[in-house]
């Protein structure tokens, strides 16, 4: 008569208790997730649109939100700078972008920390467009 092998049952057991509960944490709605990589070509057109963002003045910088948290608002925002171009195309990319990380949100479940960032503005440094420190404010163009 055969015995059956309780300690192999054993191990092959917790094996696929172990296999189910991993590929169950991996459905858990994700945290803070990278932009989709559809949003990547979008974003990428951004920051070529952006380019050097080139200044003379702090008057000609200014701020762009970018992307969507899960919670609202933007994700971050980019400095650049209205010398070369005048922001009509820049915008709405900025705006397809957030758009659709809102949608990729909204179909993967995703969740943010729904901390709120604000726009740091932007200025002129060494003919160059950037954020300002936090608490300095600035010229918001969204």
């Amino acid at each position: 008569m055969h015995t059956p092998n309780y300690p192999a049952l054993l191990r092959a057991a917790c094996a696929t208790f172990l296999l189910l509960a991993a590929s169950a944490c991996g459905s858990a709605p994700k945290q803070d997730a990278p932009p989709a990589p559809g949003n990547a070509g979008l974003l990428a057109q951004i920051e070529a649109e952006v380019g050097a963002a080139a200044c003379d003045s702090t008057q000609q910088c200014q701020t762009i939100a970018i992307g969507a948290k899960a919670c609202g608002g933007p994700e971050r925002y980019l400095a650049w700078s209205s010398k070369d171009i005048d922001g009509k195309k820049l915008k709405a990319l900025a705006q397809a972008h957030a758009e659709a990380s809102r949608k990729q949100q909204q179909s993967d479940g995703m969740m943010s920390t729904c901390a709120i960032v604000t726009d740091p503005g932007a200025s002129c440094e060494a003919g160059r467009c950037v954020l300002q420190k936090s608490g300095l404010g600035g010229n918001a163009a969204m």
